[in-house]
């Protein structure tokens, strides 16, 4: 699992590229790894993440008091494979795995 630090959310490529050269099966927080060639991303929707943010935004500007406003997180979760790496690195994804995948890379 590879953390979501400000350091690896801005690497997902480079990232990517690493784990498969050096034959490392990861998991990411986000899409993105497994589109750059990752095996694995599963995390929060961060569309989600940016409309709850522009909710929060328009509450406070419309005069809500911060400290008011409740703590949400994203409750969507999303998970994509990448399936050529999973081949590359001789593994067999189950089906009932890819059948939950919101997204499968072949």
């Amino acid at each position: 699992m590879i953390g979501s630090g400000a350091f690896f959310t801005s690497r997902p490529e480079l990232l990517a590229a690493l784990t498969v050269r050096h034959a490392v099966p990861a998991v990411y927080d986000k899409r993105e790894f497994a589109v750059a060639g990752g095996l694995v991303g599963y995390g929060g929707n961060i569309t989600e993440s940016y409309r709850l943010a522009g909710v929060y935004t328009g509450r406070i500007l419309k005069g809500d008091k911060p400290a008011d406003l409740p703590v949400q997180q994203v409750t969507k979760v999303e998970m994509t494979i990448n399936l050529k790496t999973a081949k590359a690195f001789g593994l067999n994804i189950p089906e009932p795995l890819i059948g939950r995948a919101d997204e499968v890379i072949e």
